[in-house]
Protein backbone atom coordinates (compact mmCIF):
# COMPACT_ATOMS: atom_id res chain seq x y z
CA UNK A 1 0.00 0.00 0.00
CA UNK A 2 1.55 3.30 -1.05
CA UNK A 3 1.03 6.54 0.79
CA UNK A 4 0.64 9.73 -1.13
CA UNK A 5 1.59 12.92 0.63
CA UNK A 6 -1.11 15.55 0.38
CA UNK A 7 -0.37 19.23 0.26
CA UNK A 8 1.88 21.45 -1.79
CA UNK A 9 5.10 20.27 -3.35
CA UNK A 10 8.23 22.41 -3.13
CA UNK A 11 7.49 23.88 -6.57
CA UNK A 12 3.79 24.38 -5.92
CA UNK A 13 2.87 27.24 -3.57
CA UNK A 14 0.04 26.88 -1.12
CA UNK A 15 -3.24 28.06 -2.58
CA UNK A 16 -2.15 27.67 -6.21
CA UNK A 17 -4.24 24.64 -7.05
CA UNK A 18 -2.70 22.57 -4.28
CA UNK A 19 -4.61 19.53 -3.17
CA UNK A 20 -4.41 18.93 0.52
CA UNK A 21 -5.93 19.60 3.82
CA UNK A 22 -8.14 22.56 4.46
CA UNK A 23 -5.64 24.09 6.87
CA UNK A 24 -2.86 23.85 4.26
CA UNK A 25 -4.58 26.32 1.95
CA UNK A 26 -4.63 30.07 2.16
CA UNK A 27 -8.14 31.29 1.73
CA UNK A 28 -8.57 34.64 0.08
CA UNK A 29 -12.14 35.29 1.20
CA UNK A 30 -13.22 38.82 0.25
CA UNK A 31 -16.27 38.73 2.55
CA UNK A 32 -16.04 40.73 5.74
CA UNK A 33 -18.72 41.20 8.35
CA UNK A 34 -17.71 44.03 10.68
CA UNK A 35 -20.09 42.68 13.33
CA UNK A 36 -18.53 39.23 13.44
CA UNK A 37 -16.14 38.85 16.37
CA UNK A 38 -12.46 38.98 15.45
CA UNK A 39 -11.71 36.45 18.16
CA UNK A 40 -13.70 33.90 20.08
CA UNK A 41 -15.76 35.14 23.01
CA UNK A 42 -14.75 33.97 26.47
CA UNK A 43 -17.11 31.29 27.74
CA UNK A 44 -19.62 31.86 29.11
CA UNK A 45 -20.45 35.37 27.91
CA UNK A 46 -23.82 37.06 28.37
CA UNK A 47 -25.09 40.04 26.37
CA UNK A 48 -26.17 42.77 28.81
CA UNK A 49 -28.88 44.00 26.39
CA UNK A 50 -30.77 40.88 25.28
CA UNK A 51 -29.43 38.38 27.85
CA UNK A 52 -28.40 35.88 25.12
CA UNK A 53 -25.39 33.78 26.11
CA UNK A 54 -22.36 32.54 24.24
CA UNK A 55 -21.86 28.93 25.35
CA UNK A 56 -20.12 26.02 23.60
CA UNK A 57 -19.19 28.15 20.61
CA UNK A 58 -22.55 29.71 19.80
CA UNK A 59 -25.10 32.25 20.97
CA UNK A 60 -28.12 30.79 22.77
CA UNK A 61 -31.32 32.10 24.35
CA UNK A 62 -31.21 33.17 27.97
CA UNK A 63 -28.54 33.80 30.56
CA UNK A 64 -26.26 31.17 32.05
CA UNK A 65 -26.12 30.24 35.70
CA UNK A 66 -23.18 31.52 37.68
CA UNK A 67 -20.66 34.17 36.74
CA UNK A 68 -20.27 35.11 33.10
CA UNK A 69 -18.32 37.64 31.09
CA UNK A 70 -20.33 40.53 29.66
CA UNK A 71 -20.16 41.51 25.99
CA UNK A 72 -22.74 42.89 23.60
CA UNK A 73 -23.80 40.30 21.00
CA UNK A 74 -23.46 41.11 17.27
CA UNK A 75 -27.24 41.57 16.89
CA UNK A 76 -27.44 44.11 19.72
CA UNK A 77 -24.42 45.93 18.28
CA UNK A 78 -26.20 46.20 14.91
CA UNK A 79 -29.37 47.46 16.61
CA UNK A 80 -27.48 50.04 18.70
CA UNK A 81 -25.60 51.32 15.64
CA UNK A 82 -28.67 51.12 13.35
CA UNK A 83 -26.81 49.02 10.78
CA UNK A 84 -29.16 46.33 9.42
CA UNK A 85 -27.81 43.28 7.64
CA UNK A 86 -31.08 42.71 5.80
CA UNK A 87 -34.01 44.69 4.47
CA UNK A 88 -37.37 43.46 3.20
CA UNK A 89 -39.67 45.91 1.39
CA UNK A 90 -43.31 44.94 0.84
CA UNK A 91 -45.08 47.28 -1.57
CA UNK A 92 -48.37 47.76 -3.32
CA UNK A 93 -52.06 48.41 -2.65
CA UNK A 94 -52.38 44.89 -1.21
CA UNK A 95 -49.83 45.77 1.47
CA UNK A 96 -51.78 48.86 2.53
CA UNK A 97 -54.98 46.81 2.83
CA UNK A 98 -53.34 43.89 4.73
CA UNK A 99 -50.55 45.62 6.68
CA UNK A 100 -51.58 44.30 10.11
CA UNK A 101 -51.86 40.71 8.88
CA UNK A 102 -48.51 40.92 7.05
CA UNK A 103 -46.78 42.43 10.07
CA UNK A 104 -48.10 39.66 12.34
CA UNK A 105 -46.83 37.06 9.87
CA UNK A 106 -43.37 38.67 9.69
CA UNK A 107 -43.10 38.84 13.49
CA UNK A 108 -44.16 35.19 13.73
CA UNK A 109 -41.46 34.14 11.23
CA UNK A 110 -38.85 36.11 13.21
CA UNK A 111 -40.00 34.60 16.51
CA UNK A 112 -39.84 31.08 15.10
CA UNK A 113 -36.38 31.73 13.61
CA UNK A 114 -35.21 33.27 16.90
CA UNK A 115 -35.76 30.06 18.86
CA UNK A 116 -32.78 28.40 17.14
CA UNK A 117 -30.90 31.55 16.12
CA UNK A 118 -31.16 34.28 18.77
CA UNK A 119 -29.09 36.70 16.67
CA UNK A 120 -31.68 36.66 13.84
CA UNK A 121 -34.00 39.51 14.83
CA UNK A 122 -36.21 42.24 13.48
CA UNK A 123 -34.69 45.66 14.10
CA UNK A 124 -37.67 47.72 12.96
CA UNK A 125 -40.88 47.59 10.95
CA UNK A 126 -41.84 50.88 9.32
CA UNK A 127 -45.13 51.64 7.56
CA UNK A 128 -45.37 54.34 4.95
CA UNK A 129 -48.35 54.45 2.59
CA UNK A 130 -48.36 51.29 0.50
CA UNK A 131 -44.97 50.16 1.81
CA UNK A 132 -43.89 48.08 4.77
CA UNK A 133 -40.10 48.03 5.40
CA UNK A 134 -38.53 45.46 7.71
CA UNK A 135 -34.89 45.70 8.78
CA UNK A 136 -33.12 42.73 10.35
CA UNK A 137 -29.89 41.84 12.13
CA UNK A 138 -29.21 38.89 9.82
CA UNK A 139 -29.10 38.13 6.09
CA UNK A 140 -31.16 34.92 6.33
CA UNK A 141 -34.24 36.32 8.05
CA UNK A 142 -35.44 38.50 5.11
CA UNK A 143 -35.23 35.44 2.85
CA UNK A 144 -37.37 33.37 5.23
CA UNK A 145 -39.87 36.23 5.55
CA UNK A 146 -40.05 36.63 1.77
CA UNK A 147 -40.69 32.90 1.34
CA UNK A 148 -43.48 33.00 3.95
CA UNK A 149 -45.17 36.03 2.36
CA UNK A 150 -44.95 34.56 -1.15
CA UNK A 151 -46.32 31.25 0.08
CA UNK A 152 -49.29 32.79 1.89
CA UNK A 153 -50.07 35.80 -0.30
CA UNK A 154 -48.53 34.99 -3.71
CA UNK A 155 -47.16 38.13 -5.40
CA UNK A 156 -43.72 38.69 -6.90
CA UNK A 157 -40.54 38.75 -4.87
CA UNK A 158 -36.84 39.13 -5.45
CA UNK A 159 -33.73 38.78 -3.36
CA UNK A 160 -30.39 40.56 -3.90
CA UNK A 161 -27.30 39.81 -1.83
CA UNK A 162 -24.69 42.53 -1.44
CA UNK A 163 -21.27 42.17 -2.99
CA UNK A 164 -19.89 41.00 0.34
CA UNK A 165 -22.66 38.44 1.13
CA UNK A 166 -23.25 40.12 4.49
CA UNK A 167 -26.15 42.25 3.34
CA UNK A 168 -29.36 41.41 1.57
CA UNK A 169 -32.26 43.36 0.09
CA UNK A 170 -35.52 41.57 -0.51
CA UNK A 171 -38.60 43.02 -2.16
CA UNK A 172 -42.17 41.76 -2.58
CA UNK A 173 -45.01 43.34 -4.49
CA UNK A 174 -48.66 42.59 -5.02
Amino acid sequence: MSHKKLGPTPTQPIGAGAVGRYRDRILDDPRHDPYQAKQKYAEPTTCPDCRASFVEGRWRRGPVEGPAHAARCPACRRIAERMPAGTLDLEGPYVAAHADELERMLRHVAEREGHDHPLHRIMAIEREGERLRVTTTDVHLPQRMLEAVRSAHQGAGELHYGHDDYSVRAAWRR
